[in-house]
């Protein structure tokens, strides 16, 4: 089983956007990072999803049961209705990459249970903001 906890930080609405992903399995953890020049924070967390997932299908099997946690109402509640009505695309996307599992369980999770993902995120922001060519 694989845990997979993703999020978004951005600097401004929209503005340059920090990913995390945080993968847990057999008590090993592997933290991933990523930023974009500019999304909103819900494009952002559609974004941490997919970078989770695309990571997730290079390096496991897909016979693995990933349990999917996101801090992200707009998020958990677009992949339970499989609708979003300004997200179409990341969601389809997203969906696209979860059915390559045989198992994919999404949970939302309030944010104070997601800071191994939030604090790669932010981290990500930071590192991004404060590279010369970006001040």
């Amino acid at each position: 089983m694989i845990k997979l906890y993703t999020d978004a930080a951005t600097k401004g609405n929209p503005g340059p956007t920090g990913l995390g992903m945080l993968i847990v399995k057999d008590g090993h953890q592997q933290q991933l990072k990523a930023f974009l020049p500019r999304a909103s924070n819900h494009q952002g967390e559609f974004a941490a999803a997919i970078e989770g997932f695309a990571y997730l299908k290079k390096h496991f099997s897909n016979q693995e049961t990933v349990l999917f946690y996101t801090d992200s109402r707009l998020l958990s509640d677009a992949v339970g209705k499989e609708h979003a009505r300004h997200y179409e695309n990341e969601l389809n996307e997203l969906l696209t990459s979860m059915d390559d599992f045989k198992t994919v369980v999404v949970q939302w999770v309030p944010e104070k249970e997601n800071q191994g993902a939030h604090q790669l995120a932010n981290q990500a922001l930071h590192e991004w903001v404060n590279q010369p060519d970006h001040q």
